[in-house]
């Protein structure tokens, strides 16, 4: 279980420009925030949505606040894809995810290609395993699907991982909503996203699906969940 930094109610306005998103306070002030989810968001951006934020002390930052959670019915869904990596990163250093390696490594440059993690079983190269994570927050029909928009450089990852060789290959979908039941590869929006996961497991990529159940408070590990390729 990892503790969230305080975040403060509000109501989404609009998010427009990708990368920004009016609110309004529950003292009736508003603000332009940072939306930190370069994604469709679907479902999860209809104005009117309670969401929480969080508050920047930094003062050469141009928005103060960052949008972090939204209420999607009853549960919280976590749209700040800067958020997996860093709680997949304890899960993997606490041995929570992938336990039996000695070291965890964050942005490691792999045969021309960027990753999250190396992590090192202390073997030479057949001891290290590659991991590459990616945050699921679109759900359709009780699933949740990856990606929720055409994703080049989603597909580069997995082309890359396919080919590499003499080293364990791991994918995490983290899926930041606490109300699906499995995961697979969103076909009707990114049709090359999903043969390229699927000749990616061919090659020997293992996929894992972690969900990640949030609060206002707290972000606690849930069950592996079903990967439909």
């Amino acid at each position: 279980m990892s503790a969230l930094p305080p975040l403060r109610d509000a109501v989404l306005l609009r998010r427009y420009k990708r990368f920004l998103a009016d609110v309004r306070f529950r003292d009736g002030a508003t603000a332009t925030v940072h939306c930190p989810n370069p994604g469709a968001m679907t479902g999860l951006a209809a104005p009117g949505s309670a969401i929480l934020v969080s508050e920047s002390a930094n003062p050469r930052r141009k928005l103060r606040f960052t949008w972090e959670l939204v209420k999607a019915g009853r549960t919280w869904v976590c749209v700040n894809t800067a958020v997996a990596n860093r709680v997949v990163g304890r899960w993997l250093e606490a041995g929570r995810l992938l336990p039996g390696y000695r070291e965890v490594r964050r942005e490691v440059a792999r045969a021309g290609s960027r990753f999250d993690f190396e992590l090192d079983g202390g073997s030479g190269s057949e001891g290290r395993c590659v991991v590459e994570v990616k945050t699921v927050t679109l759900k359709t029909g009780g699933v949740g699907a990856f990606p929720d928009a055409v994703t080049e450089r989603g597909r580069r990852h997995l082309a890359t991982l396919a080919g590499m060789r003499g080293t364990r290959r791991v994918l995490v979908y983290f899926v930041a909503r606490g109300d699906v039941r499995a995961v697979r590869p969103a076909d009707e929006i990114d049709p090359a996203y999903g043969a390229a996961l699927r000749r990616a497991v061919d090659a020997g990529v293992e996929v894992l699906a972690v969900q990640a159940r949030f609060s206002r408070h707290r972000v606690r590990r849930g069950p592996l969940l079903d990967v439909i390729v």
